[in-house]
This record gives C-alpha cells, structure tokens and sequence, in this order.
C-alpha cells in the first residue's frame, strides 16, 4: 500500500485513490484547487481522443475547491471527501446540470431547452454532503443499457489502452475516466454487469 506523502501539483499522480487524495487534502499537502486544477488540466489535454467527461463543471468545481480550502483553513471539514475532485455518470440528477441519460428525448423539452433537474439525486447529494468537489459528467449509452458507451448526444468512448476498442457500457464513461487518470473517484451505476 501506497504511502501518502508530501505531495504538491507537481509530484500529484493521476491514479490516487480516493481515499488518498481525501487524506493528503485533510492533512494540507495538497490543496483541493491544487487537485481539481490537476485533473482538470489533464482531462482538457487528453480527453480529446477517448470521449469520456461529456460534460464539463470546470468553473464550478473550481469555486467549490476554493470554498473547501477556505473551509479547510478555517478548520472545518465538510465530511469523508472533504475538496476530493471527482465525476460522475450522466444519468445521475445534478441540480441546474444537463441530465439527458444520453437520449436525444431530453435534449429539448417543450421550452426548447435540455432537461435540467431541479434537486440533486440521492447518490449526488451524498456526495456534496461528504464533501466532493463534481467536475463533470461522464458518458454513457443511451439510456444506461448497453455494452458499449454511444448515444448520438455525445458520442462514442474510446478504450484509453487501445482506441478500436470500446470501455464497455453502460459505465464506459465511468470507468475510462478512472483508467484515463480523470478523476480519482467516479459513481457508475449497474442494470447488468457493467461494474
């Protein structure tokens, strides 16, 4: 096991846990904009060829990272994943955010605009409770059921290890992001093996 030491955005390393990065910002060796700084630095290099973070909350991570920080100097610790930056999957209801579970149905409503949930699912909220900084959703297909990650709002993730291949559905999005270096922790979600 992997000790966590000094780190700073220089020597941070994309594949931490969780629990990891959670630790090194508890005990002030990184910052939580440090970390979301990092991560999304990296998704907006890389992510170009693999498709996985389909939407991006890089301004509001960015103040919800600052806010932990100053919560954190002033002793406060919002919970488990106090500033820990992080993803989920498109599917999961994000208050004000895009949530289309990857079907065309939900881009334009009668208003003409996207579907836009007007409370946080219970796994996001939880997260937001524990701390989490949400830097974007990941893709899937359309409607999470199947093996591959398409949908025709999107488009198609690419396998990080080997481009002709899919990452799998219907947490493709999810777990490429993981195996991209994206996010140190991810919520996918499972109708039929897909975790």
């Amino acid at each position: 096991q992997r000790r966590v030491r000094g780190l700073s955005k220089h020597e941070m390393e994309p594949y931490l846990s969780g629990c990891e990065l959670a630790t090194a910002i508890r005990r002030g060796r990184i910052s939580s904009l440090e970390a979301t700084n990092f991560y999304i630095e990296r998704i907006e290099r890389l992510d170009s060829s693999t498709n996985m973070v389909v939407l991006r909350l890089f301004a509001a991570a960015r103040e919800r990272a600052a806010a932990a920080d100053a919560a954190t100097q002033r002793g406060e610790c919002w919970g488990p994943l106090h500033g820990v930056p992080m993803t989920v999957k498109e599917n999961y209801a994000m208050k004000g955010v895009q949530t289309t579970c990857g079907m065309p149905l939900y881009m334009t409503l009668d208003d003409g605009k996207p579907f836009k949930p007007t409370v946080n699912s219970a796994v996001v909220q939880r997260l937001h409770d524990a701390g989490a900084v949400i830097m974007g959703k990941t893709n899937l297909p359309e409607q999470a059921a199947d093996l591959q990650s398409y949908n025709s709002i999107y488009g198609t993730s690419f396998n990080p290890w080997n481009l002709g291949h899919s990452p799998g559905g219907s947490s493709g999005g999810s777990a490429g992001a993981l195996a991209c270096g994206f996010t140190p922790l991810e919520v996918g979600s499972d109708i039929g093996g897909a975790i």
